[in-house]
């Protein structure tokens, strides 16, 4: 053995994969990235070679060892996720909409939008429509009432959840982010907003929590059995 070499965990030291949940819930399981050594990650997708998941907030270095264990992955670097298999399962249910503020929030709209799309759903997104410039979302509200369900990404005050859920029929899902100045705190000022939405049908996730939106939506808008 090389001096400082150290030999990689097995799996069973490092996570316990839930093969079962795509036949309990309908939806795989998805891989979190953050906080996880490339050498987990790389161990952990050698170990769901035959299997759908998602593989979210990976870092350049993870996303290449996820790709050398499972060749020709689908891997977007703005929204830091992967997907296995590469191609998304054929589209079923209502459309899902992604509303993103500005271009700042781009990224965890994008997270949004594509995990709605790995679990079935079709998807559009619609960036630079916050509130500083209402014009923009009037221009959209048909595709907006097309939709069954309307994810909406806003940092700074927070404010365009409510905005859309007052113009259209669906359920919005609110996703703050931490984009904005100092008085935004990280996203904590645009969580508070959306918590405090006077629109009804509004359902606010964590801050920059976009998997967690698109997942959300895409249950809204599953085919009704």
């Amino acid at each position: 053995m090389a001096d400082g070499w150290v030999p990689p965990r097995p799996l069973h030291e490092l996570a316990d994969l839930d093969h079962d949940r795509a036949h309990r819930r309908g939806y795989p399981e998805a891989v979190y990235c953050e906080g996880k050594s490339v050498d987990q990650v790389r161990t952990i997708a050698r170990a769901i070679r035959d299997g759908a998941t998602l593989f979210t907030r990976a870092t350049p270095e993870q996303a290449e060892a996820v790709r050398a264990e499972l060749p020709g992955a689908f891997h977007d670097p703005e929204a830091r996720l992967l997907a296995w298999p590469p191609e998304a399962p054929p589209a079923a249910g209502g459309l899902v909409v992604v509303v993103a503020a500005g271009t700042s929030d781009r990224p965890v709209a994008r997270e949004a939008e594509l995990t709605a799309g790995y679990l079935g759903r079709r998807t559009q997104l619609v960036v630079d429509v916050g509130v500083a410039g209402l014009h923009r979302l009037v221009a959209r509200l048909e595709l907006l009432r097309e939709a069954r369900a309307v994810v909406v990404v806003a940092g700074m005050d927070g404010a365009l959840p409510g905005v859309v859920a007052g113009l259209i029929a669906v359920p919005v899902v609110a996703v703050p982010t931490s984009v904005g100045y100092g008085a935004a705190f990280g996203g904590i000022a645009a969580l508070l907003t959306m918590l405090n939405a006077c629109a009804p049908g509004v359902a606010v996730v964590n801050i920059d929590n976009g998997y967690g939106a698109g997942h959300l939506a895409a249950q809204i808008a599953a085919p009704v059995n």
